[in-house]
């Protein structure tokens, strides 16, 4: 059975008259700068399979709107799950409020594109309940079965649909749907009363299908499993400064949150960014090239216009080294004189849009990693990255590893547990001594926070060394 286009979401056949709503609109929009009406219905489910039987198997639906009218600085927003005349009216009074004596001048509507980077098939349609079910026990039996040192296997499935609408006060009227699958493994191995984990998965905006091909998944339960056993052999992390090589794909979730959130547009105006006032001044080594992209199709990040209305875009933020731009929605755009770049994201139609990134990558260089590797004399090869924090005001981060190695004299040795990667954005873009030519992006596993809102996020970055980081650890 194949997936099945999903009913329209056409609120302005169903639920609002069109004309009405756009009156409406525009007398809460009246004599601002900028503001929309955004619609929004999401479906999605979850399965849980953990401890050998199902432990949950979940199905949410949501629907409502937000209006917002924007006037300087200062925005006003209402929102409401009922999605009729009457909410409507009570929202534009709230709203309204931002707006005062008016005075501003409405910004132009985004010029649209017809471009659709993913497919508008609902991926939770096409495959039955207990096919869904019967993925995630034979995963469960597959990892049971491939080591004797398994001893507990969780794995989840999910997939939503979210469809959007947003009418401008001009009568633009745009539409999205977005679909999103993922799948996650988790295996837990003993060996003489340890305990460690590892876990591997992904996903993006398809259908269901690719997830469930046995080379897949069962590629995820190997991946999952190695890195249990990796840790289950780790040694306790070394503590010190020294040169780090960090390895391509999803440990760009560090250039994210060290460096991405500082290069959004809302801190940078309100120079609360360590990156604040440094645009075409130098940033980085020579040869960092840092873009925000979300026009890659069918990545977890990627959306074909944002919840503005602009068309996506692929951004260069740093280029050789040097600060050339940063990530804007339409308000912090025309606050500092540049143009959107489509990066007006939030996380649901009860939030109000804010600068967001969608998928950020740095560009490979020309050096083998594996003699980025051999050229490291005493330090860390980080593969994989689990938690971490940052202070958007200095870029400091702290990052923890899920997966690394002690490096002696170009010789990859033992595993090591608990590290931790400690040091700031600017200065770690400023001593990347050498750029890989793998640069490869994460399997669709990102999410990124941001003022209490979450927004799916895809990361990227070739093999990179770095020099003088702070590596925290228990071992001296």
């Amino acid at each position: 059975m194949q997936p099945q286009t999903s009913p329209r979401f056409r609120p302005f056949e169903t639920m609002l008259d069109q004309d009405r709503a756009l009156k409406i609109l525009r007398d809460a929009t009246d004599g601002a700068d900028d503001g929309e009406l955004f619609l929004e219905r999401k479906r999605g489910e979850m399965f849980a399979f953990d401890d050998g039987r199902l432990k949950t198997a979940s199905y949410d639906a949501s629907e409502g709107f937000g209006l917002r009218a924007v006037r300087g600085e200062t925005a006003g927003y209402a929102h409401a799950t009922e999605i009729s005349e009457h909410a409507l009216l009570r929202a534009s009074e709230t709203a309204r409020l931002a707006v005062g004596a008016g005075g501003g001048t409405m910004a132009d509507a985004p010029v649209g594109t017809n471009t659709k980077l993913y497919s508008d098939m609902d991926p939770m349609e096409g495959v039955a309940f207990p096919v869904k079910v019967d993925l995630l026990r034979g995963i469960d039996d597959f990892a049971r079965g491939l080591d004797s040192r398994v001893v507990q296997v969780s794995a989840s499935l999910a997939a939503s649909l979210q469809e959007i609408a947003i009418l401008r006060p001009d009568g633009t009227l745009v539409s999205d749907d977005r679909p999103m699958v993922r799948l996650n493994v988790s295996v837990m191995v003993e060996k003489d009363g340890r305990r460690e984990s590892g876990t591997a998965g992904g996903g993006g905006r398809t259908m269901l299908d690719g997830l469930m091909e046995p080379d897949h998944w069962q590629g995820l339960v190997r991946e999952a499993l190695r890195i249990g056993l990796v840790n289950l052999d780790a040694a306790p992390a070394p503590a010190g400064v020294m040169d780090v090589v960090l390895g391509p794909g999803w440990p760009g979730i560090l250039l994210h949150e060290a460096v991405g959130h500082g290069l959004e547009g809302d801190f940078n105006r309100k120079k609360t960014s360590a990156f604040a006032g440094l645009m075409g001044q130098r940033v980085a080594a020579p040869g960092v090239t840092v873009l925000d992209d979300g026009t890659i199709p069918d990545r977890r990040g990627s959306i074909s216009v944002d919840d503005e209305g602009t068309p996506s875009g692929k951004n260069t933020l740093i280029e050789d080294g040097i600060l050339v731009g940063f990530i804007q929605d339409r308000q912090n755009a025309r606050l500092m004189g540049v143009e959107p770049t489509g990066n007006g994201r939030r996380e649901s139609y009860a939030h109000a849009p804010m600068p967001r990134m969608t998928n950020t990558y740095m560009l490979g260089g020309d050096a083998a990693p594996e003699a980025i590797v051999k050229d490291l004399k005493n330090g860390i090869y980080a593969v994989g990255f689990g938690g971490g924090q940052v202070d958007i005001t200095n870029g400091k981060f702290v990052f923890s590893c899920t997966e690394a190695y002690r490096v002696r004299d170009g010789v990859v040795g033992e595993p090591v547990t608990g590290a931790t990667l400690i040091g700031d954005g600017a200065t770690a873009l400023q001593h990347i001594q050498a750029i890989g030519n793998d640069m490869a992006l994460d399997p669709g596993m990102g999410n990124c926070g941001k003022a209490g809102q979450w927004v799916p996020v895809g990361v990227g970055q070739p093999t990179l060394k770095i020099g003088g980081l702070t590596v925290g650890g228990s071992a001296a």
